[in-house]
């Protein structure tokens, strides 16, 4: 097909507020070897293109400066090699950048089928959670059936793709979030517990539901003081993951305790990994995911939607903290194939 030489796409003009981003016309990209050319129609929002566009979270070598992590769209193009898609194919892909535009490169490894009965909208809020939910709930977790979990911001796009993710493998959900409301569309979600942290100590409440036996794991975005705090709660034997550090990026932590407990402190970032490492994460999702995604047991939470061209409001929204679930950026001017 012929592609348009240029495209539209938002742009980080300096660092600063939800105002620094404009809409630019920017080159179409050119799929390089192993890589797929999408025709974006989507574009999730997520936190960490929050933290780019405050200049606390640069794009790893090679990466594009425009922000975006996970879009949906249409395969536009395809380099020499790709196997496995066709011009036309309705994908979702995980991005080390370049999302908030008509166009993107992806290498086809981080590129996924759109599940059985979701919308494109819905799709471009699947990548960066359920890959995020998988490399630390499950690789770096190791949650199994039969275990507890709590995950911190359970209301977040994070939060709602971990609550499914964990109840349909079979662990008992609890979950911290910012209100009533919150708290009851976490319950709504499959959550066994919904703590609300503005009006409840969520150790004391964690320890009276487990029988102070505690959690097998903590999925922590918060950081800072939350730390210790999780450690208190944790059960022999646990693990705690960190994934974000929105209450601070240091902590003082009981290292007697995590001694006594035999706990694993771990984490992770996604971005910085490679595709080769990314498409195992695919792999895993498209096997153990996608199947639940198609029996309905796992739906992203779509809060708002806004045109790309209003990327401003969609990040103002976001820091605002009055979602449930995800936000989105649709791509008016992208082409069925």
């Amino acid at each position: 097909m012929a592609l348009p030489p240029t495209m539209t796409a938002i742009e980080i003009a300096t660092p600063g507020g939800p105002e620094v981003l404009t809409p630019a016309q920017r080159p179409v990209p050119q799929p390089a070897a192993g890589e797929i050319l999408i025709a974006v129609a989507a574009a999730g929002i997520n936190r960490p293109d929050l933290m780019q566009r405050q200049g606390n979270y640069p794009p790893p070598p090679g990466a594009s400066d425009i922000p975006g992590l996970e879009v949906s769209g249409w395969v536009a193009a395809l380099s020499e090699g790709v196997t496995g898609f066709k011009l036309g194919d309705a994908v979702c892909a995980l991005l080390a950048g370049g999302g908030y535009a008509g166009y993107v490169a992806v290498p086809a490894v981080q590129c996924l089928p759109v599940p059985e009965g979701l919308t494109l909208v819905e799709a471009a809020a699947l990548p960066e959670t359920l890959f995020t939910c998988w490399t630390n709930l499950i690789d770096g977790g190791h949650l199994k059936a039969g275990e507890t979990v709590l995950i911190h911001g359970g209301a977040s796009g994070i939060g709602t793709t971990g609550i499914q993710l964990a109840k349909a493998l079979g662990a008992t959900v609890f979950v911290t979030a910012g209100s009533p409301e919150k708290c009851e569309a976490c319950r709504t979600l499959g959550a066994d517990l919904a703590i609300d942290y503005k009006a409840e100590d969520f150790v004391a409440a964690i320890k009276q539901a487990t029988g102070k036996r505690g959690v097998d794991v903590v999925l922590d975005m918060v950081g800072g003081d939350y730390v210790r705090r999780d450690i208190e709660i944790l059960a022999q034997g646990g693990r705690h993951v960190s994934i974000a550090v929105q209450g601070g990026p240091e902590a003082t932590i009981p290292i007697f305790k995590v001694m006594q407990k035999r706990l694993i402190l771990t984490g992770s970032t996604l971005r910085p990994r490679g595709p080769a490492e990314k498409g195992r994460i695919a792999e895993a999702l498209h096997e153990t995911a996608w199947p639940l995604i198609a029996a309905g047991r796992i739906r992203p939470l779509i809060h708002a939607t806004f045109p790309l061209e209003d990327a401003a409001d969609a990040h103002r929204a976001l820091e605002d903290g009055d979602h449930i679930g995800k936000i989105v950026l649709t791509v008016k001017e992208a082409p069925e194939i």
